[in-house]
């Protein structure tokens, strides 16, 4: 009845909104003049309350509490009423003598009494109700044979027309968000045509939907009318004002009616559309001038109006399942490439075409742990990604939107590939998710009027604006808006991709309990075998050199051989002890603790002492924050990584080494760099891997062990590890150890 929005120079305050959405349209404590009403007792048919009209409509004279049977001239109406209550009927719609007149009678039960309205029938109906019999056959035949919605629009305007006799009927749909949009209309040229206009949402408020959703039919006789009260305004039942909300001549609301006369109508008619429990749309006759219709026709223009929400029902059922069956079709051929795949974002990739029709979307994109795959026209991967930040969690379980920009205006650079967004979540902790985007629609459309005017006059309430000539808008920022369908086959999806990632998480969980228990037979197998061995390799090089102490008269030739199995077995004997070391890691039990990182620097430099001999090494040990860890363990990574430091700088003349630390907000990060040899960082991934090595063995010596135990025990305490090189300038490796205790991964605080 009146738009949320004015012109620039009409604000519009909270208050007059508020004003207008809580008119209380249900109990308006008056009744439109062309009739009479008054409330019964149910069981005695005494009278509660009367419009102040009654006697004038009716000729009934009756004071509160009168008993109906002993009111002069309504014997005829107290039978009929004593008939339906004990019939237990429903609504009553008959045609009684009050008197010597005839009047169409209405009656329902509400718990405040019996609502009884009285209509005069100005003359004796020529046609019986058989007459609307073939009106609506008539119309049944033409809704079964209209090949779509338009053809059953016209059938029903044309058909409302002819038994209402009103000079224009409209037949217009509402929208998502309530707009209503003209299909249909028959005229006869006395009033503007509106055919293919829209009318705002806010010209019927959500209470006034609301009430056409329960009482289905209401009629204006005459947009002049002045209300009749209804006496006692308070029901004596319950002391609140009676409830109109099933009552043919409830008083409606003057908002509405200066509506009507803005418009240049005298009368109007009404009729819902429900489908599925919502209002679908409207069904309104308009005359320039009063204009009443008899119960009767009312009656079979009802009957209209359902039959025509039941076609409607009927006809988007069938489209729904349709439209479900292809896309179900869609989806089941994906979700079975799915399982065959080697991970969920590539085997979407692979199948782009199949992946976009699941909703039929121009764009796909895919976030997974911070990647993103895309499919089809898509923002980019870093709007992709803040997108998806923005949507987490999804409360819902899924999101759906035609107007990104209007949710979110700082993303209106994005409406060129997603006006449109349709999500479904694939993690609770992390913005892993699935989208599909569609761009936007630019689109022109034409109101019944600027949606945009209403008066504010500084009073209390709105008025509705006073022009409906067309008037055009070019609508932005919205893409073709997602069907039912569409949103059921991405919540559908969204199960079955959950089944595959269930199912590949057991695989997973499976494979992982097989890697965990060879490793523990390896490691088994490694602590046997290295531990045999060193007792071997130690009786080599001592036989070797109990040989070379009593054969003193050994040729040249003998005593490099002689030296040689000495130094290999030497060397077989450390390669051993690592070995062993690393195998027994995985057994060790971590003694965790405060390390003071100062401290076992200090110590790792002074057992490096003999290996420095003869050098020139600068040394640089920043201030090291403390950390959590067990400290022997975490002195070998220490020690492993300044030794490498020492031994990849030998070929300087000066060397540096440095050590730091940084405190970052649960971890420290620890840095070890040198200007040493470097490497090239092509095969970083192959420096902490068991018996990986960079450079010959005739360069430097080694196991190629250190920094696969270095990696080892900074996973054990739940730490990362990385290095940085070049050739020829140095190299620079940083692990990350926690600050403080942690239990299951998650830093203990306080």
């Amino acid at each position: 009845m009146t738009s949320p929005q004015t012109a620039p120079n009409n604000e519009v305050t909270p208050e007059l909104l508020a004003g207008c959405a809580a008119e209380p349209i249900r109990i308006p404590g008056a009744i439109q003049p062309h009739g009479a009403l008054f409330v019964l007792d149910p069981e005695t048919l005494a009278l509660r309350q009367a419009s102040t009209n009654l006697a004038a409509v009716t000729g009934l004279e009756m004071m509160p509490g009168q008993l109906l049977q002993d009111t002069p001239h309504a014997g005829a109406l107290c039978r009929c009423l004593r008939r339906w209550l004990g019939g237990r009927s429903g609504v009553l719609l008959r045609t009684e003598l009050i008197g010597i007149e005839l009047f169409d009678i209405l009656a329902h039960a509400t718990p405040q009494g019996v609502i009884v309205e009285c209509e005069p029938v100005d003359a004796v109906p020529s046609e019986g109700p058989e007459v609307f019999y073939t009106y609506i056959r008539r119309f049944l035949d033409q809704l079964a044979a209209a090949p779509d919605l338009a053809a059953m629009a016209r059938a029903t305007v044309d058909e409302v027309r002819a038994l209402t006799g009103f000079n224009r009927t409209l037949l217009y749909s509402f929208d998502r968000i309530g707009d209503g949009t003209v299909l249909a209309e028959d005229t006869d040229g006395v009033l503007p045509s509106y055919r293919g206009q829209r009318f705002p949402a806010a010209d019927i408020p959500k209470q006034a939907r609301e009430l056409y959703v329960n009482n289905r039919l209401r009629l204006i006789v005459d947009a002049g009318y002045v209300p009749c009260p209804i006496e006692p305004m308070a029901s004596p039942v319950d002391g609140r004002p009676l409830d109109l909300s099933y009552a043919a001549l409830r008083s409606v609301s003057p908002v509405h009616v200066e509506y009507m006369q803005n418009m240049g109508t005298g009368s109007s008619m009404s009729i819902s559309i429900v489908v599925e429990g919502e209002l679908w749309g409207l069904i309104s006759g308009h005359s320039r001038a009063p204009r009443r219709i008899n119960a009767q026709t009312r009656n079979a223009c009802g009957m209209i109006g359902q039959m025509l929400s039941l076609h409607i029902e009927a006809r988007q059922k069938s489209v729904h399942a349709a439209e479900r069956l292809e896309l179900t079709r869609i989806e089941t051929e994906l979700v079975a490439a799915l399982s065959d795949a080697t991970s969920l974002p590539e085997g979407l990739a692979a199948h782009r075409e199949d992946w976009l029709g699941v909703v039929r979307a121009d764009g796909a994109a895919i976030v997974m742990d911070g990647v993103v795959k895309q499919a089809g026209r898509t923002p980019a991967v870093s709007d992709t990604l803040i997108l998806a930040e923005r949507l987490h969690p999804m409360d819902d379980g899924i999101y759906a939107t035609d107007s990104l920009a209007g949710e979110w205006p700082d993303l209106a650079r994005l409406t060129g590939e997603a006006s449109g967004v349709l999500a479904i979540p694939l993690s609770q902790i992390r913005p892993d998710c699935i989208l599909w985007f569609r761009p936007e629609q630019v689109r022109t459309v034409e109101w019944a009027g600027d949606p945009a005017k209403a008066i504010d006059d500084g009073t209390t309430r709105l008025h509705p604006r006073h022009s409906f000539a067309a008037w055009s808008e070019q609508v932005r920022d919205h893409a073709r808006s997602w069907t039912r369908a569409e949103i059921e086959s991405a919540i559908s999806f969204r199960g079955a991709v959950q089944n595959v990632i269930l199912r590949r998480a057991e695989e997973k969980a499976e494979l992982s309990g097989r890697l965990e228990r060879a490793n523990k037979e390896l490691e088994a197998f490694s602590y046997s075998i290295s531990h045999d061995l060193r007792a071997p390799f130690r009786h080599i090089v001592g036989y070797a050199e109990l040989l070379g102490e009593r054969e003193t008269a050994l040729e040249t030739t003998s005593q490099h051989y002689l030296a040689s199995i000495k130094d290999s077995a030497l060397a077989a004997g450390r390669l051993v002890d690592d070995l062993l070391a690393f195998s027994q890691l995985g057994r060790h039990q971590l003694q965790s603790g405060t390390v003071d990182m100062n401290k076992l620097a200090a110590e790792v430099r002074r057992s490096l002492e003999p290996d420095m001999a003869g050098r020139s090494i600068a040394w640089e040990i920043g201030a090291l924050p403390t950390a959590w860890g067990d400290p022997s363990m975490i002195r070998q990574v220490l020690l492993n990584l300044l030794q490498n430091a020492v031994k990849y700088t030998a070929t300087r003349e000066q060397a540096r080494i440095s050590l730091d630390g940084t405190e970052l907000a649960d971890t420290v990060a620890y840095t070890v760099a040198d200007n040493g040899v470097g490497f090239e960082m092509a095969y970083v991934r192959k420096l902490f891997g068991v018996f990986q090595r960079l450079h010959r063995a005739e360069e430097f010596e080694g196991s190629g062990i250190g920094l696969a135990l270095v990696k080892r025990i900074v996973e054990r305490h739940g730490g990362t590890v990385s290095a940085k090189g070049t050739p020829g300038v140095g190299a620079e490796f940083s692990f990350t150890l926690p600050k403080r205790q942690v239990s299951h991964g998650v830093p203990i605080i306080g």
